[in-house]
């Protein structure tokens, strides 16, 4: 039995491709975050498990929350703006029935103004289907992992993708790096020393050439490169937010304020 968890917020523009693409698993688990759309309206002609908790503390914990009212053997974390196509259907499907690991890596596909970004991916090492039994997010504010029982857990890859819709138009993307540099460089200031100017910028540096070049973002043409350079941005701004943190850590200003 094959749960899907998905945590929402505003994400009336995503959540019905989202859930038309995972209709065919045994149970789909939204969690909302407070939306004032027609978010959960939505989710609820897909499913009737739709929660809500607004006490938001950060993706890891909202995700365990999630992750809770699953009760499949296996669990698909999908975000809003994700979308499983029918060759990873089968391949899932598969997956679960074979029963050879316990857990699968799956990469994710950007997608971008409606082209699919092959060589501008996002990392590829992330869980995302897994046996429930044992299983819990870290509790990160962002960059949560699902942590496994046990360290002997037998671990998979799966090559086809995920289709990420991350990026709604470049305003958008630009809001998402400012709220997501915001969260990182706040766990980092926690956690390790600022970092100096001159470390700031060769991380920056070094991002943008991983992205372009060795991923070969090139590859994707413009929409490769911007990729890329978007990608140093966050690097930058997390690196200067270690050195002037946000005041109000919030961005009451924006009209994505509430979109993840």
């Amino acid at each position: 039995m094959l749960s899907v968890v998905i945590i929402t917020k505003n994400e009336e523009a995503n959540i019905k491709r989202c859930l038309e693409s995972i209709k065919w698993a045994d149970e789909i688990i939204v969690l909302d975050s407070g939306s004032t759309d027609n978010t959960v309206a939505i989710a609820k002609e897909y499913t009737s498990a739709v929660h809500i908790n607004e006490d938001w503390q950060g993706y890891g914990v909202q995700k365990q929350r999630a992750l809770t009212y699953a009760t499949g053997n296996w669990v698909l974390n999908l975000d809003a703006d994700e979308s499983v196509d029918e060759n990873l259907r089968n391949i899932i499907q598969h997956a679960i029935a074979s029963n050879d690991y316990d857990a699968y890596r799956v990469p994710i596909c950007m997608n971008f103004y409606g082209k699919p970004l092959k060589h501008s991916a996002s990392p590829k090492r992330h869980i995302r289907l897994f046996k429930r039994e044992g299983a819990s997010y870290s509790d990160d504010i962002v960059h949560e992992k699902i942590v496994l029982p046990d360290t002997s857990n037998r671990i998979g890859k799966i090559s086809t993708p995920i289709t990420h819709q991350s990026f709604q138009d470049v305003s958008h993307a630009l809001y998402k790096i400012n709220r997501y540099s915001s969260y990182s460089a706040k766990i980092r200031r926690e956690n390790k020393t600022p970092p100096t100017v001159t470390s700031i910028f060769l991380s920056t540096v070094w991002m943008y050439l991983r992205c372009f070049i060795l991923q070969r973002g090139f590859m994707d043409g413009k929409a490769g490169f911007l990729m890329a350079v978007m990608s140093a941005q966050g690097t930058f701004y997390r690196g200067i937010k270690q050195l002037y943190p946000d005041k109000d850590f919030g961005f009451e200003t924006s009209k994505f304020q509430d979109i993840f």
